[in-house]
């Protein structure tokens, strides 16, 4: 059929995630969590660097028609504060808060060859201080 996507919005989201995690795990990031929902939001991936920190991800993925600007600026001030109050609940919940942490975006964007691709990994993206 012409001009079908091949991934609904939510499959892409899916395969943007998976392709996120395959990147992070290349570079020695474990990915203890995928889709992890909290009493205060969800958390696209939970990964720990080699030196124990905590990382959580925000992954955006998006077609071939939208741009690598518009996928970073859809991490909004208020989209970072709900990412850190469930980042919050998940280390209050598991691991008290003597862990270091930091938040990372991970831009997933489709090829010319139509395969999913990461387009930009900004480790430290953002902080939950204030």
């Amino acid at each position: 059929m012409s001009g079908s996507c091949p991934h609904p919005p939510h499959a892409l989201g899916r395969a943007g995630e998976e392709a996120a995690a395959r990147f992070l795990q290349a570079r020695g990031l474990r990915v203890l969590e995928r889709n992890l929902r909290t009493a205060a939001g969800e958390l696209d991936l939970v990964c720990e660097a080699a030196e124990g920190t905590l990382v959580f991800v925000e992954v955006k993925a998006r077609g071939p028609e939208r741009s690598l600007e518009e996928a970073l600026a859809a991490v909004t001030p208020a989209r970072q504060r709900r990412l850190a109050r469930a980042a919050l609940a998940y280390m209050a919940e598991r691991f008290g808060c003597e862990r270091g942490a930091r938040f990372d975006v991970v831009a997933v964007g489709r090829g010319e060859d139509g395969a999913l691709t990461v387009l930009a990994h900004l480790e430290h993206a953002f902080s939950c201080d204030g």
